[in-house]
């Protein structure tokens, strides 16, 4: 049986709550969701709010259960305050540095259609799709603006990547992972040598192996994205590395501070 603890209870039911709305309200919530820097759809708020959706049962039930094996144990040290007020900090902190890489990749992006626009080659429209959007059948169009660049052509071209650059630009994220891998980061911190039973692993790994090893891998995952990969590896990455630096700044504030 899980040790619910009182932060970590309320905390659950919050975001069970916010799914079922989800799943009774569906786009009515989508402004609750994080959408990037200057998007229309943009909202301050949504660097709190977007915490507490979720895309999915898989989604929302690989954070619970995250949640409830790893966060009682920190509440129990912290009390529920300042385990909450870590639960906010990594979550928002989480959602700033994945815009900020969000609208380092965008500006990319519109910076590639821009050649395209100055220069309507066939090598610089399918550069543009093969960095950003691999997975489309962009090869025949491609062909279709070398055999006959018209202006029909390059406009119908130009539209393309118009709609890609938009639809990106309107895409959220959404999800508690990045305050998760915060809570991650806190366990295997103050608990480095704690033995635990993976998924797949037959075998007990270290808390602080376990942590390290995921990281990795994000940061991998993150810089060689594949196609229709749509986790946001950077917003993971930056719960653990908020995490880690509230953790540092409470140690020197205290002697101990757990």
């Amino acid at each position: 049986m899980f040790n619910l603890t009182p932060a970590v209870r309320n905390i659950l039911l919050l975001n069970v709550l916010m799914f079922v709305a989800q799943q009774v309200l569906g786009d009515q919530t989508i402004m609750l969701a994080l959408f990037p820097v200057g998007s229309p759809n943009y909202q301050p708020w949504q660097f709190l709010t977007y915490m507490f959706m979720h895309g999915g049962v898989m989604h929302i039930l690989f954070n619970m259960f995250a949640l409830i094996s790893f966060g009682p144990l920190l509440e129990m040290q912290w009390g529920a305050n300042r385990f909450l007020t870590f639960w906010l900090i990594c979550g928002v902190g989480a959602g700033v540095l994945y815009s900020g890489v969000r609208y380092y990749e965008l500006d990319k992006m519109n910076q590639a259609r821009i050649e395209f626009r100055q220069d309507p080659s066939p090598g610089n429209y399918a550069d543009f799709f093969r960095a950003y959007l691999p997975e489309a059948p962009y090869q025949q169009n491609a062909q279709i603006l070398k055999q006959s660049p018209t202006p029909a052509n390059i406009a119908q071209a130009t539209q393309n990547l118009d709609d890609v650059f938009n639809q990106s630009f309107n895409v959220p994220m959404l999800g508690a992972s990045g305050a998760i891998f915060g809570i991650l980061m806190a366990f295997a911190y103050l608990f480095p040598n704690t033995e635990l039973m993976l998924l797949f692993i037959p075998f007990p790994v270290k808390a602080k192996y376990m942590v390290f090893g995921y990281a990795a891998f994000e940061l991998f995952q993150g810089v060689h994205r594949v196609p229709g990969d749509t986790v946001a590896h950077f917003a993971h990455l930056g719960g653990m590395l908020i995490g880690f630096i509230v953790l540092k700044i409470w140690e020197r504030s205290r002697g101990q501070f757990y």
